[in-house]
């Protein structure tokens, strides 16, 4: 028989070399951001007038809402498909996506010049703009992430709360309230997952638009009719793979038995995936005609090469072979290179196929700007080593065989 697995706060020390390196990337990051925020965009980033964004649209907002896919592809496998073999990775993976989010609406603070009226998308935002489609999909999404994740909280504190002096008059009720906000959820939770499907649907497509209708400003390797198909497909095809990349980084980072089986499992969805979006993109080439572009030997022509060979065909030939799917080397490989693709993908189309009108010169990121980016991932996985040490996430040999509660996001797996 199999052993039982539960979702369990992992028992490992939050300090070790690694998150040591961590933290010194974060606090660059943040040194560099309270310059960005006192000085201005022009004292840290080598942004103008003729380029208005650069990697922190390009990677942190476009890149990182593509590679948080992982929550809603897998809430949809499990809620929606009913595959319960999946169950207990859909924590670590509604956890991820909701880190991966707050930090997408992060980047955008950090790229917006005036931040703080970032309040009036939803109060005057033009209901016209496809920019005002995708942030407020986002930042219904990014809510909707957190009541998903909510009872994870629920289930760690409910019967253990202990405040003492003062705040002790206050356990009764403080239980009582997490105890009727996990009864509600329970009822209502499909709403949430049915309503985070659709609105990750929708905005992954509408970024996709947003770029569309640049016109001639983008290549014609990326600037086609069904580019918001071709960000939606991709996005899908690279949430399973984000999830593994969890998965075994996690399982390693902590010395946990890997859950190969399970991943292997998961793992065949990816190639078909992966197939289909590249049938897309490579049917809608010829039929426009723009393998033509190919032929020139150029900036454009290679990166879009690497992005395809590297980032689609080669994954998806290793995650239809078995030896991938039962290596746990393999398989992250073969993830990572599905990850890049799509990361390629974004990047080639808001930073290398986009041609501002009347630019004089070419843009490449600034120390700052790659501070920045590189500290909020560093700060998002630190994040996520505290959460999985504190709160119920990770699926671990169960202690015991009874469920602490209802809902088909927990309890106990056979």
């Amino acid at each position: 028989m199999e052993t039982p697995l539960e979702a369990q706060p992992v028992k490992r020390p939050f300090l070790t070399p690694g998150v040591i390196v961590l933290l010194i990337i974060a606090a660059n990051g943040l040194i560099w951001s309270f310059l960005r925020f006192y000085l201005g965009l022009g004292a840290v980033t080598n942004l103008d007038n003729q380029h208005p964004w650069g990697i922190w649209i390009g990677i942190d907002v476009a890149s990182g809402v593509a590679l948080a896919a992982g929550g809603f592809t897998t809430s949809a496998l499990v809620h929606i498909f009913h595959r319960e073999d999946f169950h207990h990775i859909v924590r670590p993976a509604i956890m991820t996506a909701m880190l991966g989010y707050t930090f997408v609406a992060l980047g955008v603070m950090f790229d917006l010049g005036r931040y703080y009226n970032i309040w009036h998308v939803p109060i005057m935002g033009n209901s016209n703009s496809v920019l005002f489609e995708v942030g407020i999909c986002v930042m219904t999404y990014v809510s909707t992430l957190y009541v998903e994740f909510f009872p994870v909280v629920t289930e760690r504190f409910m019967g253990r709360v202990h405040m003492h002096g003062l705040l002790r008059k206050l356990n009764k009720i403080t239980d009582l309230t997490l105890r009727w906000i996990d009864g509600f959820l329970q009822k209502t939770m499909f709403f949430f997952i049915i309503l985070g499907v659709v609105l990750s649907c929708l905005h992954q497509s509408s970024l996709g638009t947003l770029m569309m209708i640049a016109g001639h400003k983008i290549h014609p390797l990326w600037q086609s009719p069904i580019t918001p198909l071709l960000f939606l497909l991709s996005a899908i095809s690279v949430g399973y793979p984000m999830v593994i990349i969890e998965s075994l980084t996690a399982s390693k980072s902590f010395g946990l038995k890997p859950e190969m089986d399970v991943l292997a499992r998961l793992g065949r969805f990816v190639g078909p995936l992966l197939g289909v979006y590249l049938g897309f993109k490579l049917g809608d080439m010829v039929i426009r005609g723009t393998y033509v572009y190919l032929m020139d030997i150029n900036l454009e022509s290679i990166m879009w090469v690497i992005e395809v060979l590297f980032g689609v065909i080669i994954p998806m030939r290793m995650f239809f072979w078995d030896k991938v799917l039962h290596s746990r080397t393999l398989l992250l490989a073969a993830s990572y290179l599905a990850a890049f693709g799509v990361l390629m993908f974004r990047i080639n189309v808001f930073l290398i196929a986009y041609t501002p009108p009347y630019s004089f010169k070419s843009y490449f990121p600034s120390l700052g700007e790659i501070s920045i980016t590189l500290g909020l991932i560093a700060i998002e996985i630190l994040l996520y080593r505290v959460l999985v040490l504190i709160f119920p996430v990770i699926a671990q040999p169960a202690k015991s065989i009874k469920p602490k509660t209802k809902f088909a996001l927990r309890g106990v797996i056979k």
